[in-house]
């Protein structure tokens, strides 16, 4: 009997409704067909009166449909595929950003879900590169690569500016302490230099030291001022690639690749000069006589048939004037320290605010509107450059003797005594 323990009905209550077959459904409409009540009907199948009532509503059998609930990142669909671009498929930094700009948490597995089909694309887009070839002499693409080397046995990390140019795929090495803006002038001219022109147009990253803007949706570009300035003193027109899109660049960015794998492939150096004279001579014997993969040829005989002739040539023209002035104190070893190298100063001058100035290859330190000082720049790191001249009258070794009491007065707080004879009215 149906009074003996727990009715149907009421343990399918209590379970919570579950969703019933076809076949349950079925049946309730014949039952339903033949006269009989939801009641009866509830009590005949063990199936709750409430539950019959709504599939007999309904009209037959319908699978669940679940409520559709408002999702964290509904709206952001444009937003999420610029960050996921502008991160190279970072899902973490868009996760983080999220939080930071939009204040929206969520999982890093929310984020990864939501940009699968942005990760398919962006796959998809990095396989799909197409080549494009340039002319004799129309570009060069210049990129900075970085990699720890042992030099005089301590491991440095080095900058390396590397310049392809786009025909020849010859290729220009210069090894830097850093990758400030006066490197990336500095290594564009030593490749006019060494490959004997200027091409009509240089192709770039997005790097801070030249690029002041570059909107990723209207593809606007805002050189820095000196950026213009250098390419207007040279003749070339600046060209930054695609921002997120590096592979624009595809040649520069294998010739980067070719550098430290190939060139510094197990390489120490005794100093930074020894470096850069290895750098040049892997230049000169290996990358320009090689087979290039894509050309056929070598990047020495395609660019001696072919490009050498169709850049401007330099015609001896001096170097830009790129000067970065520095305000230093003299330190207790009589010097001033840039970029982690020591260039000594005139002892005298211990503890003094002094004015540096980079130009070019030289360095000019400078007192109270008098220079002081000068000397070649060094290339490398934590180097020394002395002059004997500054530490003239120092005596004691290592020891910097002090200054000498002067016992020279002032012109200025010099009277006449006549002047003090007037102010006490009278001579003694």
């Amino acid at each position: 009997m149906e009074g003996i323990g727990q009715p149907p009905a009421q343990a399918d209550d209590l379970r919570g409704e579950r969703m019933r077959t076809p076949d349950e459904v079925a049946a309730m409409e014949r039952l339903r067909a033949l006269g009989w009540g939801t009641r009866r009907i509830s009590r005949e199948l063990g199936i709750a009166r409430n539950t019959v009532r709504r599939y007999l509503a309904e009209g037959g059998w319908s699978r669940c449909r679940m409520p559709e609930r408002a999702k964290a990142l509904d709206g952001l669909a444009g937003w999420l595929a610029e960050r996921f671009r502008r991160h190279a498929g970072n899902a973490d930094v868009v996760r983080q950003e999220l939080v930071s700009e939009r204040g929206i948490a969520v999982s890093l597995r929310t984020v990864e879900r939501a940009v699968v089909p942005l990760r398919q694309a962006l796959a998809a887009e990095a396989r799909a590169t197409v080549r494009f070839e340039t002319p004799p002499g129309r570009q060069l693409q210049i990129d900075f690569g970085e990699r720890r080397v042992e030099i005089a046995g301590e491991w440095v990390r080095v900058h390396f500016f590397v310049a392809t140019l786009g025909y020849s795929r010859r290729v220009h090495v210069r090894a830097f302490a850093h990758e400030r803006q006066e490197s990336w002038f500095a290594g564009l001219e030593s490749a006019f230099a060494a490959f004997g022109g200027v091409p009509e147009e240089v192709l770039l990253d997005n790097a801070r030291a030249l690029v002041e803007r570059h909107d990723a949706a209207t593809r606007e570009v805002v050189f820095n001022p000196r950026l213009h300035a250098f390419a207007r003193y040279w003749g070339f027109r600046p060209r930054a690639c695609a921002p997120y899109r590096a592979r624009t660049k595809g040649k520069d960015e294998s010739g980067v690749k070719y550098v430290t794998r190939n060139a510094l492939a197990g390489q120490s150096f005794a100093s930074f000069a020894a470096l850069e004279a290895h750098l040049e001579a892997w230049t000169r014997e290996v990358a320009d006589v090689r087979e290039h993969g894509t050309t056929g040829e070598a990047p020495g005989v395609r660019f001696a048939r072919d490009e050498a002739t169709a850049l401007r040539p330099v015609a001896g023209r001096p170097p830009f004037a790129q000067t970065r002035e520095l305000i230093r104190v003299v330190s207790a070893d009589c010097s001033v320290e840039v970029d982690t190298n020591s260039y000594s100063v005139p002892w005298r001058l211990l503890g003094e605010r002094v004015r540096v100035a980079v130009t070019g290859d030289m360095l000019r330190v400078s007192h109270a509107g008098a220079e002081v000082a000068v000397h070649a720049l060094r290339r490398g790191r934590k180097e020394r450059a002395v002059e004997a001249a500054h530490f003239a009258g120092v005596t004691g070794g290592p020891r910097i003797a002090q200054p000498t009491p002067s016992t020279e007065v002032a012109a200025s707080l010099l009277r006449p005594l006549a002047e003090y004879e007037a102010v006490a009215g009278g001579a003694w």
